[in-house]
């Protein structure tokens, strides 16, 4: 097996690589002495005569080339910041994120001769690319250590420990194998799970994941997941996780170091007290669709408004109706203000449609109002036309043609809102892209793999 080591400068990669590499009695390779070695002069050098963007070019060309066989590789800082470099390093290997404190790393690092990456002082540039650099970490991570108080000696020891049973000490499996009955896992998948913690057969580096919700079986993300990880050759198993709360799911994520989950009706604000970190955006949202865990830290993530952003982003600035005043009509007013539409919040209550847009500085006003205002764009976040609902929120009298009709529900695949609005000859945007965009992005903080938009829209669709 071929043994990524990713971080910060200053965690270790090098001096545990070489312990772990000599452990396992396979080679090691520093991926910063391999591009000197190749470039034939070191790396301040590269940096002086090509600039960064000429190292991480020559830092691509060697991972593009590292062989797969067993191997211990110590990948520079940034590598992980590059999609070509995440896909190469992914492909068939186990990468391990080692942290430190800031402390730790400023004293680690403090005399060397690496040029800086920024204008600010060490003492300022080291926490502004640690926290720039979080999200990619964790992302690329199926395993996350600290090496602030460990010795090297130790943390290598725990790698080998890992590789061969998994992250999971035996006491805390059983406690997490019995939470995770009550979460409405189907049997077959239970099973599976509980072969993987054995390492009954399986890999026990087999990263968990899954959709919560309830109900949830419906969902297409397990299927679509599962298809991208052997795609990509990646140790992933996604499930369905139906609770009947979100409390008890989140416990045995921790106690069985289960990977992440999507999260979908009715847990995505329930689930936010029981995370250690929420992003910005998702924040700003009030929900959470995206949960990740390294080490055993929760970190919660809306890919909602991005699912709802890529697919307008070619109308920024264009005058906008949004009509729903929920959690989803939540996501698609903070994707609409990031592009600087001009957005009214129309709603069957007026006094909800009030409150979204005092949160994100829009207008707002009742339903009625939409065939006065003729917007070029009308977004439709509530759950009117969901199967079996046979209803639309948005009339058709209001309907005209050269209008962009977004439909977020996507089943059916044909809500009698699109059917309306493309009779009317408007440019219609159907929930599945909503989907598409929103599964890209929540595939990749689970695995720093983005995939692309044709390659999830011909698994969604086949």
């Amino acid at each position: 097996m071929r043994i990524i080591l990713i971080g910060f400068r200053g965690t270790g990669k090098s001096h545990i690589g070489r312990l772990l590499a000599k452990g396992l009695a396979v080679p090691f390779l520093d991926l910063d002495r391999e591009i000197e070695a190749r470039a034939g002069r070191p790396i301040p050098e590269i940096f002086a005569a090509e600039g960064e963007e000429g190292f991480r070019r020559r830092e691509r060309e060697v991972i593009a080339t590292l062989p797969q066989g067993p191997l211990v590789v110590a990948a520079g800082g940034g590598a992980v910041l590059d999609q070509e470099n995440v896909r190469h390093l992914r492909k068939s290997s186990r990468t391990v994120l080692l942290r430190a404190s800031e402390a730790a790393i400023l004293e680690r690092i403090r005399g060397s001769n690496r040029p800086a990456l920024t204008t600010l002082p060490l003492e300022e540039e080291v926490p502004a690319l640690l926290a720039a650099r979080r999200t990619a970490y964790l992302a690329a991570a199926d395993v996350c250590l600290d090496t602030t108080a460990v010795s090297p000696g130790d943390v290598s020891r725990r790698i080998r420990e890992i590789l061969d049973a998994g992250t999971v000490p035996p006491g805390a499996r059983e406690e997490g194998l019995h939470l995770l009955e009550t979460a409405g896992i189907p049997d077959g998948d239970l099973r599976r799970v509980r072969k993987i913690l054995g390492a009954e057969g399986e890999d026990p580096l087999t990263r968990i994941c899954g959709v919560a919700g309830n109900p949830v079986f419906h969902s297409r993300t397990p299927a679509l997941q599962n298809a991208l990880f052997a795609r990509y050759g990646l140790g992933f198993f996604s499930t369905f996780f139906q609770p009947v709360e979100i409390g008890s799911l989140m416990q045995a994520m921790h106690f069985l170091d289960l990977r992440g989950c999507a999260v979908t009706i009715p847990f995505k604000e329930q689930v936010i007290p029981h995370l250690d970190v929420v992003d910005r955006d998702a924040a700003a949202i009030g929900a959470v669709n995206t949960v990740v865990q390294c080490g055993g830290e929760l970190t919660g993530y809306n890919t909602d408004w991005l699912g709802i952003r890529g697919p307008l982003e070619h109308l920024e600035g264009a005058r906008a109706v949004l009509v729903g005043a929920g959690g989803a009509a939540a996501a698609a007013a903070h994707a609409m203000v990031s592009l600087r539409m001009e957005v009214t919040i129309l709603n069957r209550s007026p006094d909800r449609a009030r409150q979204l847009a005092d949160r994100f500085g829009c207008a707002h006003g009742p339903l009625s109002d939409i065939e006065r205002l003729k917007p070029d764009v009308v977004v439709h976040a509530t759950p009117v036309g969901m199967h079996p609902d046979r209803g639309m929120a948005v009339p058709a009298r209001a309907l005209r043609a050269g209008m962009t009709v977004f439909d977020m529900v996507y089943t059916p695949p044909e809500t009698p809102l699109i059917r309306a609005a493309r009779a009317a000859g408007c440019r219609v945007i159907p929930g599945t892209e909503m989907f598409i965009h929103q599964a890209r992005e929540q595939f990749r903080y689970l695995t720093g793999i983005l995939p692309g938009e044709g390659e999830v829209r011909g698994i969604v669709e086949s």
